[in-house]
């Protein structure tokens, strides 16, 4: 009996080709991640950069926005700066079409000039004085044209100025707040045993007069400063009848406190006409 003929397996010499593609695709990926690790991100990496500064050495020095992606990363529009305080901050140049703080708005200076309109002649007379900024506006009157000497009560040649000031003062919301002020020469009296009572209740007297012409209660504040707040020399005549005053502050909105009067040196120009020389007036 013939011996079957063994045939032998057939050899594949291509079988090396599956090793190299693997070794091939992995080649391959390894390059792509080693060239996105190389590839950096400046804008993130500067994020990064300065995060990293500001942790361990304080703030960063830049002013310039960031760049990422699509959006750019803008510092803060409340004045400040990275790496500056608020007072380097406010010498910068401000953008035009940035709001400035520090200058009064249209309506406040639309205020303001109705008010020294209204008080022209007193303000020629330096009787009155009208200042606006962006707190507020501010009106001084010398009480000299207001009340009599040690008198908390309205003279009858001031009801015209009460009535011109509540004309413009009394269709609007804002808050007023009034304060009353002395000269610092006592004063001891039933009615008024201290320049405290006697600068209480003249501006408590000019509420009630702005009241009744009209302006609400309720957006008014009475303040008495006594002798302790003066923008003249308490020892001369010119300086106590500067000091002898009451102070409107018309604050810039319904909804905003009308601050103290700024104390300054700039006083109320000296009346034309002397004023009685009475104890604590």
């Amino acid at each position: 009996m013939a011996r079957k003929q063994h045939h032998e397996d057939h050899v594949n010499h291509e079988a090396w080709a599956i090793p190299y593609g693997d070794l091939i695709t992995l080649l391959l990926a390894f390059f792509v991640v080693m060239y996105a690790v190389s590839t950096v991100n400046e804008g993130k990496y500067r994020v990064l950069a300065e995060s990293m500064q500001s942790a361990f050495e304080g703030p960063t020095r830049t002013l310039q926005p960031v760049q990422i992606g699509n959006q750019i990363m803008r510092a803060p529009r409340d004045g400040t700066r990275a790496g500056m305080d608020p007072t380097q901050a406010a010498a910068l140049p401000r953008d035009a079409s940035e709001p400035n703080p520090s200058k009064p708005s249209v309506a406040q200076q639309d205020l303001a000039g109705d008010l020294e309109q209204a008080m022209g002649s007193l303000i020629d007379a330096d009787l009155v004085a009208v200042t606006s900024d962006a707190v507020g506006i501010e009106v001084q009157i010398k009480t000299d044209i207001l009340f009599a000497s040690a008198s908390a009560e309205i003279g009858d040649d001031a009801d015209e100025i009460v009535a011109k000031l509540a004309e413009v003062l009394a269709p609007l919301d804002n808050r007023i707040r009034i304060e009353g002020h002395t000269d610092n020469r006592p004063i001891a009296t039933a009615v008024f045993p201290s320049n405290w009572e006697l600068s209480a209740a003249r501006a408590a007297r000019m509420v009630r007069a702005f009241e009744a012409a009209g302006i609400g209660p309720e957006r008014m504040i009475v303040a008495g400063m006594g002798e302790h707040h003066p923008v003249g020399d308490n020892d001369t005549a010119d300086g106590r009848r500067s000091n002898r005053r009451v102070i409107l502050i018309i604050a810039q909105s319904a909804e905003a406190e009308p601050p103290p009067a700024e104390q300054t040196a700039e006083a109320i120009g000296d009346p034309t006409t002397p004023a009685p020389e009475g104890e604590g007036v």
